[in-house]
């Protein structure tokens, strides 16, 4: 589904990522591991198009992505979870998880309801608004909206920081719940523990240079690279 070969990326006069080669298969689990500042939040901000590559390429579902625009990756099934959830907080649940289709001119209420059905914690608090929210919902509502578009692709960016162990084993509950479903997701994150229990395939990012690439698995059942890399 998505394949980044040789990506390099800067921000001003700082390199990010190097030469950073990655796979995702349809129906896949990805774990991106890393330490804060490491660059997984870059690869991320690069896949959705806030970010324009200095050099590589990244195929998504056949089709090249560089150039294209942030909106028409969003179209083609690209949905992103960021870690800072952006949740407006005058508007209820509902109106939140509308945004994307009335940014692109539809009226959504059939996205709405195959959100409810997927992630029917949704729907019980649909009429409350964002400012009434825990953490914990809010990121229910940020993982509903990035999912919105018929996401062939979701990408989540830290999506466990900040929270609670109880409302982490919740959300990876979801998280879990639309994998076995067939959904796609990437998983960028700090909390080890948290992504490996979902992933199925393993990327470690350390200084913009990947240094890691194998099973789930296999990064469990060696802890000296855990150690080495993540310091865990």
């Amino acid at each position: 589904m998505l394949t980044i070969d040789s990506l390099d990326v800067s921000i001003g006069a700082v390199r990010i990522l190097r030469g950073v080669s990655l796979r995702v298969a349809d129906g896949q689990r990805v774990g991106l591991i890393g330490r804060n500042g490491a660059g997984k939040t870059t690869l991320m901000r690069t896949i959705v198009g806030a970010l324009r590559p200095a050099a590589g390429s990244m195929i998504f579902d056949g089709k090249p992505l560089i150039g294209v625009p942030s909106h028409q990756r969003a179209r083609m099934g690209i949905g992103y979870m960021p870690e800072d959830r952006r949740i407006v907080p005058q508007l209820t649940v509902e109106e939140n998880l509308m945004l994307p289709t009335w940014a692109q001119g539809r009226d959504g209420g059939e996205g709405l309801m195959r959100i409810f059905e997927r992630i029917p914690e949704l729907k019980a608090i649909r009429q409350r608004k964002g400012l009434q929210l825990s953490g914990g919902q809010q990121k229910l509502v940020a993982l509903g909206r990035a999912l919105m578009n018929g996401t062939k692709l979701l990408l989540l960016d830290e999506p466990f920081e900040g929270l609670a162990p109880i409302i982490v084993r919740d959300l990876l509950a979801v998280c879990e719940r639309l994998a076995e479903a067939g959904q796609t997701i990437v998983i960028v994150e700090q909390n080890v523990a948290a992504a490996l229990s979902i992933a199925k395939r393993a990327y470690i990012l350390n200084n913009g240079h990947l240094v890691f690439d194998g099973s789930a698995e296999d990064l469990k059942a060696t802890p000296a690279i855990l150690h080495r890399h993540l310091g865990v």
